[in-house]
């Protein structure tokens, strides 16, 4: 069974109600900053939103980004945190890294001056705080929280969260409508609460990276980037963790199934840090009449020993007759190969003809 089963559904519950998100959590530099503003800029392209939100979602990612950056501190262990999730009406980007208590007071006086202007006064703010050069110790900081709320058009939701008596996280929150000229809709979107809880959830399993929504080649292949600009440790390691990562991402874009009208097969990804290596989970909906014959062949793959699995995954490779139930086959001999490690699996049902399937490889040096 799946090791790490309840991490799985525990990151899927808090994250039910987005129909696209995506969490980051470590040190980010100009490469991974790169991969994240290229993956939303793919999935923002696949929801064809107009120009005007893609440009002010992009700004404000650019500008959320670069505040952790600047503000990240390297020898800190604690990880900082961006996310964001397609809800409902509505995009929302949140962003935390570590502050010192003695700075909370001043930054929360910046944050309710910047709440408390007007769309206009946000304007001539902005250009007073330009001129007269009105910046944080680090510079920019400043500009960058009213530019964040210019664009969104709305307040910048935040919190702070108590580590120890120097340290806090400092959670920032905004949000940006699908449709900006509809006033209709009222925000219903996630409280701190379960943004808390959900970094706790990826702290506590030391997960490096979450995606969650439509998996299809142009994301597949920004979501590698990233994960290849994070990881650390041997070329020999890092090239296996690639590998793997492209089998399990390519099993859930050609073998998985949709209950939506989407382009590209719904599925959720995450990979962390374990001893001496790494643990990567993918999740994706399949047909409930195919479980048992995929079960039937985790079980078998797993069952066999490195001279075996190399004999068995010839024969399937020189079978020239392959469909895709071989091929899946093939897949799963790999995995096993690449990694030296049993397969964890798991079935969760969601309806009389969809289940949840849920796959786990440990890779370690």
């Amino acid at each position: 069974m799946l090791e790490n089963e309840e991490t799985t559904y525990n990151i899927i519950d808090l994250l039910h109600s987005s129909k696209m998100s995506y969490f980051y959590r470590g040190q980010l530099t100009q490469n991974i900053t790169d991969g994240i503003l290229a993956l939303t800029e793919t999935n923002l392209s696949k929801a064809q939103e107009p120009v005007k939100v893609k440009k002010r979602v992009y700004t404000i990612l650019v500008e959320g980004l670069q505040n952790i950056t600047r503000h990240q501190d390297l020898k800190n262990e604690r990880k900082s945190f961006f996310g964001i999730e397609q809800s409902g009406d509505f995009y929302f980007i949140t962003m935390a890294n570590t502050i010192g208590n003695a700075k909370i007071d001043e930054l929360s006086m910046q944050l309710d001056k910047i709440n408390s202007l007007e769309k206009n006064e946000l304007k001539e703010f902005y250009k007073r705080a330009l001129m007269e050069n009105e910046l944080s110790e680090k510079g920019g900081a400043g500009l960058g929280l009213i530019e964040m709320a210019r664009k969104s058009g709305n307040k910048l939701q935040y919190s702070f969260k108590q580590l120890n008596d120097k340290v806090s996280y400092f959670y920032l929150r905004t949000y940006i409508k699908h449709n900006l000229d509809d006033v209709s809709s009222e925000t219903n979107h996630l409280e701190f609460d379960n943004i808390f809880r959900l970094h706790q959830q990826l702290d506590e399993e030391n997960v490096l990276i979450v995606f969650n929504g439509i998996f299809n080649q142009e994301s597949l292949i920004n979501l590698l980037s990233i994960i290849e600009s994070q990881m650390a440790g041997q070329p020999t390691l890092k090239k296996r963790v690639f590998n793997i990562m492209v089998e399990l991402l390519q099993n859930i874009v050609k073998h998985g199934v949709t209950p939506f009208n989407d382009d590209g097969n719904p599925g959720i990804f995450y990979i962390s840090d374990s001893p001496n290596g790494y643990k990567l989970c993918t999740g994706n909906y399949i047909a409930n009449e195919n479980i048992a014959n995929l079960k039937e062949k985790i079980e078998d793959v797993n069952k066999l020993n490195k001279k075996e699995l190399n004999d068995f995954y010839d024969k399937r490779l020189f079978n020239f007759q392959i469909d895709n139930s071989k091929e899946s086959g093939l897949g799963l001999i790999e995995l096993r190969l690449k990694s030296n490690s049993q397969l964890k699996h798991s079935f969760k049902g969601t309806s009389e003809k969809i289940s949840f399937f849920t796959i786990e490889v440990t890779i370690q040096e």
